[in-house]
C-alpha cells in the first residue's frame, strides 16, 4: 500500500477511535467501578438497591429508581456478567448504566454516565503523526498453552493476565520482543512501555494488531498505539506491561498522552 493510503487508512481509524471514545457510554463515561467485596451490606455509593453474590448470579433487590432489561424493577433480579459493554448492560439509572463485572471470582458494578466530567470536559489526546517506520513486519511464535502471569492492575489490586505467545519485530535497528494475550479474533494485544512513558508518553500503552497468518506473520503498528482506559477516567482496572515487555528505546508513536489544560 502507499504512502498516502496508509496515511488515510490511519486517520479514517483515527476518527473511528475519537467516536468511541467521545460516545455517550464510552470510556470517558466511567465514574466509578464498585467492589462488593468493599461493601459487604451491598450498598454502593450513590447506586439504589442492594447487591449481593447470590452463587454464580449477582442478585439485585430494594432498586427503586432503576430498570432491569429496559422495563421498571421491582423484586429480586439475578444478574450475570455484562458481556456486551454498556450500551448492552441490563441494569439502568436513567441515563446511567450499570455494567456488571465478575473478575477472578470477585463481583464489581462499573457505572457509565454519559454526563461525567471526563467526558463533558475531556480535552483531547496527544496523538504523533503517522510515520513509516513505527509500522513494522513482525512474527507470532504461540506458546504451547496459554501462561498466566500476575501483574499490578491501575486500582492497586493484582490479577492474572492471560498471554499466548511472543511477538518478534525490529525497530530502530534492533530486535524486540513483545509477551502478547490473543484475543477471540485472533488478533494480538500487547500491554507495553518504552522510553518514553512516565515522561514524553502516559506510563504504558496497548497495542493490537491483526491475527498472524498461518505462518506467524503479522505487521505491529505503532502508530496504532493507544492509551489504556486508566489514562482517560478513573476507575478503570488496566493491567501493567507484564515482565519483559518494556521496550529499551523510544516509541515516539500513537496516542501519547492527555493534552495539558
Amino acid at each position: 500500500m502507499r504512502e498516502a493510503q496508509e496515511v488515510q487508512v490511519w486517520q479514517e481509524w483515527r476518527a473511528r477511535r475519537s467516536e468511541a471514545l467521545t460516545a455517550p457510554l464510552g470510556p470517558l463515561s466511567v465514574t466509578g467501578t464498585h467492589w462488593l467485596a468493599d461493601h459487604p451490606d451491598g450498598l454502593l455509593p450513590d447506586i439504589p438497591g442492594r447487591w449481593r453474590p447470590a452463587g454464580e448470579s449477582l442478585s439485585l433487590t430494594r432498586g427503586t429508581g432503576l430498570t432491569v432489561d429496559g422495563r421498571p424493577y421491582a423484586g429480586e433480579a439475578l444478574l450475570s456478567p455484562d458481556t456486551g459493554g454498556p450500551a448492552a448492560s441490563r441494569v439502568a439509572a436513567g441515563r446511567r448504566r450499570l455494567l456488571v463485572l465478575r473478575r477472578e471470582g470477585e463481583w464489581a458494578v462499573r457505572v457509565h454516565d454519559p454526563a461525567a466530567p471526563a467526558r463533558t470536559a475531556f480535552p483531547g489526546l496527544t496523538v504523533s503523526p503517522w510515520d513509516a517506520r513505527w509500522s513494522v513486519a513482525g512474527r507470532f511464535t504461540p506458546y504451547a498453552s496459554t501462561r498466566t502471569e500476575r501483574v499490578a492492575n491501575a486500582d492497586g489490586r493484582e490479577r492474572g493476565l492471560g498471554l499466548g505467545g511472543d511477538l518478534d519485530f525490529r525497530l530502530e535497528g534492533h530486535e524486540h520482543r513483545l509477551r502478547v494475550a490473543v484475543e477471540a479474533d485472533g488478533g494480538l494485544w500487547a500491554v507495553f512501555a518504552d522510553a518514553t512513558s512516565g515522561s514524553g508518553s502516559f506510563r504504558f500503552r496497548f497495542l493490537r494488531t491483526p491475527a498472524p497468518d498461518a505462518e506467524g506473520r503479522v505487521r505491529a503498528d505503532f502508530n496504532r498505539a493507544v492509551l489504556p482506559p486508566c489514562a482517560l477516567a478513573d476507575h478503570f482496572l488496566c493491567p501493567f506491561p507484564p515482565a519483559g515487555n518494556t521496550l529499551p528505546i523510544a516509541v515516539e508513536a500513537g496516542e501519547r498522552n492527555l493534552v495539558e489544560g
